[in-house]
């Protein structure tokens, strides 16, 4: 008789955008391990925390840079605004991402001072799935009072 015991398939997104990205697999390791020390630095954050934000910031970016010149009004949430905010200041290593993931264009970062609550954080964190980045929706949720950064076709 055959043996017929099961055979576990590998973890996979929504059929239609295939498997999960793993954000830390499009970063240098000498670079995730330093901005998450800096995450750790600056905040109340153990390595845990630390790469849970800097993974949604950059899994944000690297939507953004897909998206680029859609005007989907992409929005972080502030602990995704806050990963944001790692990887760009860190100006050096963000034009290498900006050269090899966006065509060679520097994203740019355009805050807006008032924030809106439009949904669109939570719109954001579905677009940043569907493009088949992994989403830490409990980072997500802090949505109420998000979003100051501008829809415009070159800028975040």
């Amino acid at each position: 008789m055959a043996d017929t015991a099961a055979v576990a398939s590998p973890p996979a997104a929504d059929p239609t955008t295939g498997p999960v990205r793993c954000a830390r697999d499009a970063v240098p390791a000498d670079l995730w391990d330093k901005q998450v020390g800096l995450l750790m630095r600056d905040y109340p954050y153990d390595s845990v925390m630390a790469a849970r934000v800097l993974g949604q910031g950059y899994a944000y970016l690297l939507t953004a840079m897909n998206h680029r010149g859609e005007g989907l009004g992409l929005a972080p949430s502030k602990l995704v605004d806050i990963g944001v905010h790692t990887v760009i200041l860190d100006t050096v290593a963000y034009a290498v991402l900006c050269e090899k993931f966006n065509d060679g264009q520097f994203l740019h970062h355009v805050p807006k001072v008032d924030m809106k609550n439009d949904g669109s954080v939570v719109k954001t964190a579905h677009i940043v799935a569907a493009d088949g980045w992994e989403v830490d929706l409990p980072l997500w949720t802090d949505a109420a009072d998000c979003g100051p950064c501008h829809p415009g076709n070159d800028s975040h």
